[in-house]
């Protein structure tokens, strides 16, 4: 009899990606059955995994109780939290803390958690505002603390964000403002729903969690980096510019301005992964991730 793997946003981005995974791997396909978690089970996403045979589940993060439906019965469990839904560190951090609860009630046998440094640790207070990353390390601390096996997926920088960020010109060409320097900020770059199952399957694969952090990236980047592959895989001239911080703040709302300020000038100092190598988790992967300019190559068409 197989195993149950949960899968919490299972019709994400994430959640997704792990689901995609597992089904085309031929030997965890056979390992596990997936129970993908969802709040709503008829919408088409989660009928296209149901038809796929993945198992429904409708729960949410929100309590032990509505969290249990979940995780009962689970060997494994995937979880990723949302902090841009609502924007609440408190509400993030309740949630994770409800599933762990919820898992470590159940008997799970290895939690992998979606989780991220803490920046204002690893930046000795200079940076106290990037609470997406805080409230995920706090919910890693507290995983670690009440003792469910676990292993910590970091995931980089998404390389789909940049559909957004470069900014097109009236000319067709396309600028990357930062306020960082160009040549100094690393990017840790991963195509994250192609790529996120990747690390979580090197994870799944793990034959006792110790409590190990996969850090989810490609490779490191600078902004120019990013830029010149940009142009060599579309086509498309574009430049980076160093902007002021107060400068770059406006391009955001005032809600969230600060927050992704501090969230960029971590790239500089003292790093995303605070430095971390990337070669031991690539190192567990069965194939090589998605480059940036295989990336922007095959999604050309996003930048037209």
């Amino acid at each position: 009899m197989s195993k149950i793997l949960a899968v919490f946003g299972a019709t994400g981005i994430q959640g997704g990606s792990v689901i995609k995974a597992i089904l085309a791997d031929p030997v965890l396909s056979k390992e596990y059955t997936i129970r993908g978690i969802t709040r709503d089970v008829t919408k088409p996403s989660a009928k296209d995994l149901a038809d796929q045979g993945v198992q429904l589940v409708s729960a949410d993060m929100n309590s032990v109780e509505t969290a249990r439906p979940a995780v009962e019965g689970a060997h494994s469990v995937f979880l990723v939290t949302n902090y841009w839904e609502k924007c609440d560190h408190e509400l993030e951090v309740s949630q994770g803390k409800a599933v762990a609860d919820a898992a470590k009630a159940a008997g799970v046998k290895h939690l992998i958690f979606s989780s991220l440094i803490n920046v204002t640790e690893a930046s000795k207070g200079v940076l106290p505002n990037v609470v997406h990353f805080d409230s995920k390390a706090a919910i890693e601390q507290y995983i670690r603390d009440i003792g469910v096996p676990a292993t910590f997926f970091q995931p980089g920088c998404y390389m789909s964000n940049y559909f957004d960020s470069f900014r097109k010109n009236d000319d067709g060409s396309y600028t990357h403002a930062l306020p960082v320097d160009g040549d100094k900020a690393q990017f840790p770059l991963i195509d994250a729903a192609g790529d996120t199952g990747l690390f979580v399957k090197a994870a799944l694969k793990e034959s006792t969690p110790s409590g190990k952090r996969i850090l989810g990236a490609t490779e490191y980047m600078s902004p120019r980096q990013i830029v010149a592959d940009f142009t060599a895989a579309t086509g498309k001239k574009a430049s980076f510019v160093e902007v002021p911080r107060e400068v770059f703040k406006t391009f955001f709302p005032p809600s969230v301005a600060q927050e992704l300020l501090e969230n960029v000038l971590l790239l500089q100092d003292p790093g995303y992964y605070a430095g971390a190598d990337l070669s031991p988790s690539l190192a567990l992967l069965d194939r090589k991730p998605t480059t940036w300019k295989a990336f922007a190559e095959a999604n050309k068409s996003k930048w037209e």
